[in-house]
């Protein structure tokens, strides 16, 4: 056997190191959204509840897996182009087409195979909304990702999603209130995404995708300020709200308004003057200030709900 097809066998192989890097388990952080109603119904130390919420966090995690490998099977010819993206297993080369679809196909298997066994009377609701989430992100691959507007949209209904899926999978109502700011802070994350694709485009002449004409720094600016002062504002209105201030029995739920206004205001200097916004988890697992405020978010919260 020569080196060059030696070479080739053993590049073109699952290790685990490319295993890891396709699935991008480190993104699953996103998918915490899931937690969310059980944390605000006060029930997280329901020992089943938030046993088959950590089930539907697994599956629907799996899932999303499923979706990034087809991502990169995508963008393969945009990714090799990309100064950090073309290190990626399948971009590389290091991966084929062929063992990424297998990997795909095992991870949607896992997801089914969890649901099944451990999802209890709502595995089949819950297959419905992640078998949706599969179907909506696939056509996302293949085409709307290209579409302006459309695109981002499609990655906030995601987050939303994400969240109604805890709803079922605990059998906990949503409020009005967890739908909308989950819609809010989702598509200000995707906008900010997507200006940091324009600068690489203005900076570099590569375009990630067919729609980055369609957007320019001055209209993801303006879109950003609109959004952020829509999320902060609807906020306030949900810490002030009777309903909320009677649910969580204490009148001081305003007081965790401060970590959401700086956090944003963080994020928003870290996508304009820094241009770290691509990798939204990246940025979080990186940034202790933004980490400190979330932190803060969380502990005030579970003093109201949990200890007050």
């Amino acid at each position: 056997m020569n080196n060059k097809t030696s070479k080739n066998l053993s590049t073109n192989s699952l290790t685990p190191p490319n295993i890891i890097q396709i699935l991008r388990p480190q993104q699953w952080l996103k998918n915490a959204f899931v937690f969310l109603p059980l944390f605000f119904s006060g029930q997280l130390l329901h020992v089943e509840l938030l046993w088959q919420c950590i089930v539907a966090f697994f599956a629907f995690s799996f899932v999303a897996s499923a979706i990034y490998c087809l991502n990169d099977i995508c963008d393969v010819e945009m990714d090799k182009l990309h100064p950090e993206k073309s290190h990626r297993p399948i971009a590389s080369g290091a991966v084929s087409k062929h063992m990424a679809y297998l990997l795909m196909i095992a991870c949607v298997t896992i997801s089914i195979t969890l649901l099944f066994a451990f999802s209890g009377t709502a595995k089949f609701a819950l297959m419905a909304l992640i078998g949706f989430y599969f179907g909506m992100n696939v056509a996302y691959c293949l085409k709307i990702k290209h579409i302006a507007i459309v695109d981002v949209l499609v990655i906030a209904i995601g987050f939303v999603l994400r969240v109604v899926v805890g709803g079922v999978a605990t059998g906990i109502e949503l409020s009005e209130w967890i739908v909308i700011m989950t819609f809010l802070l989702a598509l200000f994350l995707a906008f900010a995404k997507r200006r940091d694709d324009v600068v690489l485009y203005e900076s570099t002449g590569v375009s990630l995708r067919a729609n980055t004409a369609r957007y320019n720094l001055d209209f993801l600016n303006q879109v950003m300020t609109i959004i952020s002062t829509i999320t902060i504002v609807a906020y306030i209105m949900y810490t002030l709200s009777p309903a909320v201030i009677a649910r969580f029995g204490s009148k001081y739920v305003y007081g965790t308004a401060i970590f959401v206004l700086i956090g944003i205001i963080r994020y928003l200097q870290l996508t304009i003057v820094d241009s770290k916004s691509g990798n939204p988890t990246k940025v979080l697992i990186r940034d202790r200030f933004l980490q400190c405020c979330i932190a803060g978010w969380i502990l005030s919260f579970l003093l109201i709900i949990y200890v007050l």
